[in-house]
């Protein structure tokens, strides 16, 4: 008999850098006894694992130090978004495997795509799993800047960085309507975590 009223086995937290996610993944995985899989930590492995030369769609900025000063706001979220598409076997590789165990998980990131997340939900849905998403939406660069001078202090101002990671919250959310998957706007973030659980009910 279930004593936990979570309605997910495996839950996905989508979002773009910034804008809180892991905070509440945190919260919740608190909330439930649940594993948490970052995966920004697999795309790290996977980036390590590979080249430019064998995997080129994992490493689009492996040739720039800079680069939204180097590329432009336009052509760095069009590299992100691609390089989110070339992770969503990766995503469902990872899903499969916390599906297989009866420990609630909590799968979190930037680079989680509400394609993948679809299709990671049908797959859920197929062997009698539950499994659902959430993205977060974070689209004003001024309060992403902020969460980053207050989580990177060290970096300064990243202006450039919080406009693209602005723009890519509003790809994420449109691409998530479509899919017909929830959307929390982040702000105000004083009333999130009722928002996002009053979102998976």
């Amino acid at each position: 008999m279930r004593t936990d009223l979570r309605s997910w086995d495996v839950l996905l937290i989508g979002g773009a850098s910034g804008v809180g996610k892991s905070r509440a993944a945190a919260g919740l995985a608190a909330a439930h006894g649940a594993f948490t899989v970052e995966f920004d930590d697999v795309v790290a492995a996977l980036q390590a694992a590979t080249t430019p030369a064998t995997h080129p769609a994992l490493h689009q900025f492996a040739a720039y130090r800079d680069p939204e000063a180097e590329l432009g706001p336009d052509r760095v979220l069009d590299l992100q978004i691609a390089t989110a598409h070339a992770l969503d076997e990766a995503l469902l590789g990872v899903v499969r495997n916390r599906l297989s165990v009866d420990v609630p998980a909590i799968v979190e990131g930037d680079y989680l795509t509400p394609r993948a997340a679809a299709r990671a939900a049908a797959e859920a849905a197929a062997h009698r799993r539950r499994l659902h998403t959430v993205f977060l939406h974070e689209g004003d660069p001024a309060r992403i800047g902020a969460n980053y001078a207050h989580r990177e202090p060290e970096l300064g101002p990243q202006p450039a960085r919080a406009q693209v990671s602005a723009r890519y919250s509003h790809w994420l959310a449109d691409q998530a309507r479509v899919h017909r998957l929830p959307v929390v706007d982040c702000h105000p973030y004083g009333t999130l975590p009722q928002r996002l659980a009053a979102a998976l009910l």
